[in-house]
């Protein structure tokens, strides 16, 4: 179990650096089919190669422009990452005063851990859910909805924040937050893109370009393409954060609290009311539980909760609860 999850954080430190070096790569495929709508809409290339040559003859001024706009981004991220999560759930910070049962909670297992305590927040939604979030020791969070405390019992809400606890353990936290990120500005920046070349169709409708109109509309496919494939690839991000994630700290948390039964009851009354409507996708990536049906589901970020339930009951020896009645015996 140690190599196992030595490897898993050794992957997760990994991918976060290959998501830190792709990031200006994407942006430099971003200005190059910005530079390619720029020449369709007036820049002057007579043919399609002739124009493909020129925007790229363009990229050493802009690559710069596209490292410095990724370094101020990452530097933004890195301080206000927290006040966007939080702003999209609408999570606010609590204190061993407003809310003790949760606070010792968390704290005790903190401890146990021997980890530092990280910051608790609340949402308030009837939903049952929580996230932890932070890139570091300090901006550590776990962030749980007023619906879990309401519906869960003691056991079950440890066996939850033990989950979230061993996600920060794992560097899966580091990983998630990188990835909303990553995938947030690119999805951002494509949106500017294609909002900027729909407005520009609009305004010069009655006008001419300077390129013969069936190459600027060569241009403009190539260019749509290129973005196209920048927003495919932002999204299969996805597939590179696992879904093993999942079953590590599913696993984790019934090594701390030694009850996977309460693991197994909370991850079944979560199921029934997850959804915190107003989080965006980046963000809802990150929560214990986000179900995605239909096309979504092939960018699904989380195994199904079934399949959670049968590896607790398999590997960790989790028997479920009968409603209302203590777990199942064993046979």
């Amino acid at each position: 179990m140690a190599v196992g999850l030595r490897t898993h954080i050794w992957n997760n430190n990994l991918k976060s650096l290959v998501l830190l070096a792709g990031f200006p790569i994407l942006l430099i495929a971003l200005a190059y089919a910005g530079a390619v709508i720029f020449i369709a809409y007036g820049g002057g290339a007579g043919y399609v190669d002739e124009a493909l040559v020129e925007a790229a003859w363009l990229m050493p001024s802009v690559a710069p422009i596209a490292f410095v706009g990724a370094l101020i981004w990452f530097v933004i991220a890195w301080f206000s990452h927290q006040a966007i999560i939080d702003a999209s759930t609408g999570a606010r910070s609590v204190s061993r005063t407003d809310e003790p049962e949760l606070y010792n909670l968390l704290e005790n297992l903190s401890i146990s851990r021997g980890m530092t305590m990280p910051k608790l927040k609340i949402i308030e939604t009837g939903a049952l859910n929580a996230y932890a979030s932070g890139l570091t020791e300090k901006q550590y969070t776990v962030t749980v909805t007023r619906g879990l405390m309401q519906r869960l019992d003691r056991a079950e809400l440890e066996a939850v924040l033990a989950h979230e606890l061993t996600h920060i353990v794992n560097r899966d936290v580091r990983l998630l937050v990188i990835s909303v990120i990553f995938v947030g500005i690119i999805s951002l920046v494509i949106e500017i893109m294609f909002r900027g070349m729909f407005y520009s169709s609009l305004s010069r409708s009655g006008g001419s370009r300077r390129g013969s109109g069936g190459n600027a509309g060569v241009l403009i496919l190539i260019a749509f393409a290129v973005m196209a494939l920048a927003w495919f690839l932002a999204i299969a991000i996805r597939f590179a954060i696992s879904r093993k994630r999942e079953y590590m700290a599913d696993a984790g948390a019934v090594e701390l609290t030694k009850d996977p039964d309460a693991m197994i009851s909370a991850l079944e009354k979560i199921s029934g009311n997850h959804e915190i409507e107003k989080a965006p996708p980046e963000v809802r990536q990150m929560f214990v539980y986000d179900r995605q049906a239909g096309f979504q589901s092939l960018f699904a970020t989380h195994p199904p909760i079934e399949k959670r339930i049968e590896a607790l009951e398999q590997f960790a020896g989790g028997r479920r609860r009968p409603p209302g009645g203590t777990s199942i015996p064993a046979v």
